[in-house]
């Protein structure tokens, strides 16, 4: 895929680096597969053998895939990790994974790994992905390492190609580590077979033509893919960072990106308050355009058989409210056009001018976010995969936006929903003329993208692949319009002490759409009701008037406590759809934030095991104290 993409799109540019604001130092397609080409070579004569393992430790820059390019090239696979990666990681991922030789982006984690010698035994070589002033000695050059590379192949060197024509479709293209969010990571192995799968069915309508912005771990395997997608398509990828997304979106002006919820909930606090800071006649404009666009935008949907579709609406329910729906959408098409033009246009070049749409992943959108944005015309098209799955199992199209869903399944991939208690199949079920669609269960697939197996952990592969079939541990259900739902997921259900099983995602979203709070988690395993953990927000009650120069001066205010118990009670509550025992009765306030590579992972998912290690005693406090 490399080779043809070099062939087919040679000079255009395949890679884009921030040099300055406005500024991009472009790669082509021949260059980087040149390139590549060379560093394989290098460390081929270094010693790495084909199917080895090479640790790959950095965030997104071009260095990091240019290192991709090379392991691939040798027949080699990589290990990756963010630059976030504790210390306890590298030293079990590296040994685990008998890592040999290992690049590092920076001089600092070059350090870090020197300093675990004595623990690696099996390392060898580090190279420096980025050479900086003061490099530790023993260490090796990634530019230097391309040069001899140079050199080999003038003198004829062809190596790299017997390689590459010796690798297998079910040989490892990554072996990545989990994020250890239910425990101890597990290597999980991903074939070229899987990503190829992935290239060739993934249903995004991107070409040349478009240019993708790159802001999320690259180590993890959606925003790899994404990578992988825009190599094979001849896209350009521009590397940005969270710091200075704003004005890359608004510089590049992108086409197409990957996502994660956590990116479109920044973006929808800034929008809004930028709105509340607005002069009233401003605000009154933006308030009117989207209330507009909302139910046109909603009446859209319906007529295009966008609308979610739980309950297998009888046609002549479907006649009477495609009826309404039309006589709305006739009613509100000037009005909208004119609000479209006059005020959303200027919203939607927060993302640049040009923008198709993006694929969130990760993690579950809140419905606020996700339709304000699709609303407003950002499609966002939210998709659904694990690790396991290289990743993606399905995801909304333009073609198939159904807001509360994560689209369909995508070709070659097989879906069942099975029954927790018995491990019947639900879904598909021929005695059922509806085939089982809104029953709700554990989602099992198979298809072309599933990973080989955990490394070295037969016993966690058997449990995950069982009769040729993944179990997700995700709950889910088939709607009536053939689009998969995320419900919630099996290890995080919460149990109560009275028998019901409540999800804590739901809650979580829910509370996190309150401007007070920052950060939470829902607690209550074996209790009698959920408490919950809040961060509050500094910047929140700094705008209410509250000032603090650190959290353990808010927590200790009297009416912060008042406050947060209030938005509580309001947002998780029967008005907002929550049942009795989803309500929470207790909560506590923490005074650091959840951080990336302690209790959350590189997309900012909960670690639920660590944070309630950590918090354990907060938490059987916050509970003695309720029950007296």
């Amino acid at each position: 895929m490399y080779g043809h993409a070099a062939e087919r799109f040679g000079d255009m540019p395949a890679f884009a680096t921030r040099q300055a604001p406005g500024k991009w130092r472009p790669t082509s397609f021949r260059e980087m597969h040149r390139r590549g080409r060379e560093l394989a070579t290098a460390l081929i004569e270094l010693g790495v053998e084909a199917r080895e393992h090479v640790g790959l430790l950095g965030d997104n820059r071009l260095e990091w895939i240019l290192a991709d390019y090379g392991v691939q090239m040798c027949g080699a696979a990589d290990v990756p990790r963010g630059r976030d990666v504790t210390d306890a990681e590298i030293q079990f991922i590296f040994n685990h994974a008998g890592v040999r030789v290992a690049m590092v982006e920076t001089r600092a984690l070059a350090e870090r790994v020197q300093a675990l010698r004595g623990e690696l035994p099996d390392l060898r070589e580090i190279i420096l992905l980025v050479p900086e002033s003061g490099d530790p000695d023993g260490v090796r050059h990634l530019a230097d390492l391309i040069e001899r590379g140079r050199k080999l192949r003038e003198e004829g060197d062809r190596r790299v190609e017997e390689r590459v024509a010796g690798i297998r479709p079910d040989d490892l293209f990554t072996l990545i580590y989990t994020s250890g969010t239910t425990g101890t990571p597990k290597g999980v192995m991903l074939t070229h077979a899987n990503m190829i799968s992935q290239l060739e069915n993934i249903p995004l309508d991107v070409a040349c033509t478009d240019r993708i912005v790159s802001v999320l771990p690259v180590w993890h395997i959606f925003e790899r893919v994404f990578e992988m997608l825009a190599i094979s398509r001849g896209c350009c990828t521009y590397y940005s960072s969270v710091r200075t997304l704003a004005d890359d979106m608004r510089d590049v002006e992108p086409t197409f990106m990957g996502s994660a919820p956590r990116l479109w909930e920044s973006v929808h606090q800034r929008i809004l308050k930028r709105v509340k800071n607005s002069h009233p006649v401003r605000r009154a404009l933006f308030h009117t355009a989207y209330f507009l666009s909302h139910y046109y935008k909603e009446s859209a949907f319906f007529l295009c058989g966008h609308a979610l579709d739980l309950r297998n609406r009888p046609w002549w329910a479907t006649w009477t409210l495609g009826t309404m729906h039309a006589l709305r959408w006739l009613i509100l098409l000037p009005w909208y056009g004119f609000f479209n033009a006059a005020v959303l246009e200027r919203l939607r070049l927060v993302v640049g001018g040009a923008f198709k749409g993006s694929v969130s992943g990760g993690g579950a959108l809140s419905r606020e976010v996700d339709q304000f944005f699709n609303y407003l015309g950002i499609p966002v098209l939210e998709g659904y995969g694990l690790t396991e799955t290289a990743p993606v199992l399905a995801v909304r199209t333009p073609e198939k936006l159904v807001l509360g869903s994560v689209g369909p399944v995508i070709p070659q991939t097989e879906l069942r929903i099975v029954c927790l208690e018995t491990g019947r199949i639900l879904y598909p079920d021929p005695d059922r003329a509806d085939l089982g669609r809104g029953r709700r269960g554990e989602i099992a697939v198979r298809g072309p993208q599933v990973m080989k197996g955990y490394y070295r952990y037969p016993e966690a592969t058997e449990n995950a692949l069982r009769d040729g079939w993944m179990h997700t541990g995700d709950i889910g259900l088939v709607t009536f319009n053939d689009c998969l739902r995320i419900v919630g997921r099996c290890k995080e259900t919460i149990v109560l002490s009275s028998g019901e099983n409540l999800e804590p995602a739901p809650i979580e979203i829910r509370l996190l759409q309150s401007p007070l709070i920052e950060q939470c988690m829902v607690v209550g395993q074996d209790q009698r009701f959920p408490g919950a953990l809040i961060v509050p927000s500094r910047e929140g009650f700094s705008d209410r008037g509250l000032e603090a120069d650190e959290l353990a001066d808010l927590i200790g205010r009297p009416e912060v406590r008042a406050m947060l118990e209030h938005e509580i009670r309001e947002r998780v509550s029967a008005r907002e759809g929550f049942k009795g025992y989803e309500r929470i009765h207790a909560f506590t306030l923490l005074d650091e934030a959840f951080s990336t590579g302690d209790e959350l992972t590189s997309l900012f998912k909960l670690k639920r095991h660590v944070v309630a290690e950590k918090y354990r005693r907060l938490i059987e406090t916050m509970y003695n104290h309720s029950d007296h």
